[in-house]
């Protein structure tokens, strides 16, 4: 199957995603941010915030969990074997902190089709449960076509 551009503009339900402290503490060792407040809650309360902060690029953890519904939707016709990550940018409205449940939701934004292949964008706005922004992040896919020949 082919990718489909009827999909482009289509919205995903949403997913729930529960901060925890161990994942932020994990995901920043992982990415070496080495700030005390990814790591102590003393250090991220002396910093005005309640509890750890995420390193920005933790966003990614979420949205790409809603991001699965948009990959792996039938109708898009995404052939994730195919996919090479291409760009992820985050747009960052108000820290992720520990303890908090964001809901994330994707949007396909844009599907351009390149010969037998396409680049595939989609926006996931991260918020909390009463609506606050916490990260847009918009991930760029590469979707490799098929060679002739090919089966």
């Amino acid at each position: 199957m082919s990718i489909s551009t009827a999909r482009e503009g289509h919205s995903y339900p949403p997913v729930q995603y529960q901060v925890g402290r161990e994942a932020i503490r994990e995901f920043a060792t992982a990415v070496q941010a080495d700030h005390p407040a990814h790591h102590s809650v003393d250090a991220a309360v002396q910093l005005g915030h309640r509890d750890l902060i995420a390193p920005p690029t933790f966003a990614v953890v979420i949205a790409q969990r809603a991001e699965a519904a948009a990959v792996t939707d039938p109708e898009a016709g995404i052939d994730f074997s195919r996919v090479v990550h291409a760009e992820e940018r985050f747009s960052h409205h108000a820290p992720i902190t520990a303890g908090e449940t964001l809901t994330a939701a994707t949007t396909l934004e844009r599907i351009r089709v390149m010969g037998t292949g396409a680049m595939v964008t989609t926006v996931t706005e991260i918020t909390t449960y009463d609506d606050a922004p916490r990260a847009t992040v918009t991930s760029t896919l590469l979707v490799r076509g098929e060679e002739e020949g090919e089966a």
